[in-house]
């Protein structure tokens, strides 16, 4: 089948122009500046007229917990890749803590066979590292998994590695990108016990950020940059939330770093601030810190000392929200309006339309060796989003899609529209409509 997508405004690679992209079946084949001939847009089987839109690469999300298996009362893979698709994610890598965690190669595969069966995006599942598994993970093929998945903090299960032998191990023969979530247990610990002998354990929700401080991240981060500069490894740094952690980073090219940092949409958009608002609905982990962090955060999305922009999309019911804030789970949905919270930050000046895409399309493809994907070029395969900057957007429950039911960004209207969402070639999502027929595939890493 051939489509064509007519007179949009490309948005790719640093630039910005008016051209058509031909698709012939998953693979785009042509992308033409300026007017098409008509002799070819007779050929087409499809049309889809983009003008006065934007069209994008489909946006990679390298950090999601799509809770299956074992949390599926929560969401599961194919109600959260249709969340994916509704907000121009066409591609995501999914995290190792549900039940079982992903700690073996039979749990990978099974990950594998599900999303294969179920998922409309397409796919990837990290392997969690554990005190145990040092020699399965220096061992499997990483042509068909994304990385290594270090938790140096709190994490489900038996997932925090704290041994330091087998910290050195993985730091020192990992073969492909470790992606550490880092907060020093040994702090928030002692934190907990501090403000529990002070106020007891029912405190609300702005203690939080006192428990889980920016000391608990910093220490924990600067320990894995440490590790992985002596043993030369790639590593790359989750949900920073920060302004000390930015000074682990350098403001140079992602093809030049062995650290890379990433953040997610929630520190960029939410500050402490917000705690009154919005209660647990923010609760998060890390933590959301203050003003002065999250201005950081967003001046270094648009230094490049950040690399990645990412949602750590995690639901949880609104009833698993409550409590106080020892009991309330830290975590949230946030795949389905991620693109749109960081168009609508580029509009209010924080960085420009070509640095989102770079960062949520370009560089997750380039840091993790994504094949054919996360660029509009000829052969690569055709995910591709396309918006309306002049169509606001309420969310609303009716609209929200991961099975959870809630966004923290509900009430919120965005000034710009997700119309249409492509996978492979395949229109995934067309204004409001999921195309359940369509699957994604198993992404493909070039090492």
């Amino acid at each position: 089948m051939r489509t064509i997508i007519q007179n949009g405004l490309i948005i790719n690679e640093g630039r910005e122009y008016v051209g058509s992209i031909i698709i012939d079946n998953n693979t785009i084949t042509h992308i033409i500046e300026g007017d098409l001939d008509a002799c070819i847009v007779a050929m087409a089987d499809r049309i889809i007229d983009a003008h006065g839109c934007w069209v994008i690469p489909g946006v990679i999300d390298d950090q999601v917990h799509f809770r299956e298996p074992g949390l599926t009362h929560k969401a599961d893979i194919a109600t959260e890749s249709r969340a994916a698709v509704a907000g121009g994610v066409t591609s995501y890598m999914d995290m190792p803590n549900t039940k079982p965690a992903t700690i073996t190669a039979e749990a990978l595969a099974w990950k594998q066979q599900q999303a294969q069966e179920t998922s409309v995006a397409n796919y990837s599942f990290y392997i969690g590292a554990t005190n145990d598994n040092a020699e399965l993970i220096t061992s499997l093929d990483y042509t068909h998994v994304c990385g290594i998945k270090l938790f140096m903090g709190s994490s489900t299960g038996n997932m925090l590695v704290d041994d330091s032998k087998t910290l050195e191990k993985i730091f020192a023969e990992a073969p492909v990108l470790v992606a550490a979530h880092c907060e020093e247990e040994e702090v928030i610990q002692a934190n907990s016990a501090r403000y529990t002998a002070m106020f007891g354990e029912d405190m609300p929700i702005y203690f939080h950020p006192m428990i889980r401080n920016a000391e608990a991240c910093y220490r924990s981060s600067a320990k894995a940059v440490e590790l992985a500069s002596r043993h030369n490894a790639r590593l790359h740094l989750l949900h920073l939330s920060t302004a000390r952690e930015l000074t682990l980073l350098q403001d140079r090219p992602l093809s030049e770093k062995r650290i890379t940092g990433e953040v997610c949409v929630h520190h960029l958009w939410f500050d402490d601030n917000d705690y009154a608002t919005y209660g647990n609905r923010i609760k998060w982990n890390p933590a959301i810190k203050t003003c002065a962090d999250r201005r950081a955060l967003l001046e270094a999305v648009a230094t490049n000392r950040l690399d990645i922009v990412a949602t750590d999309h995690a639901p949880h019911l609104l009833s698993e929200k409550e409590g106080s804030c020892l009991k309330a789970a830290s975590g949230g949905p946030l795949v389905q309006f991620s693109l749109q919270t960081m168009l609508e930050l580029a509009t209010k000046g924080h960085f420009t339309r070509t640095q989102v895409v770079e960062k949520m399309c370009h560089a997750p493809a380039a840091l993790f060796g994504v094949s054919r994907r996360g660029y509009l070029r000829e052969g690569y395969y055709a995910d591709i989003a396309i918006i309306d900057p002049c169509q606001p957007y309420t969310v609303t429950p009716n609209k929200i899609l991961s099975r959870c039911g809630w966004s923290p960004f509900e009430g919120h209207t965005y000034p710009h529209t997700i119309t249409h969402t492509l996978v492979n070639g395949v229109v995934a999502y067309e204004n409001g409509t999921i195309n359940d027929n369509c699957r994604g595939q198993l992404l493909l890493f070039e090492r």
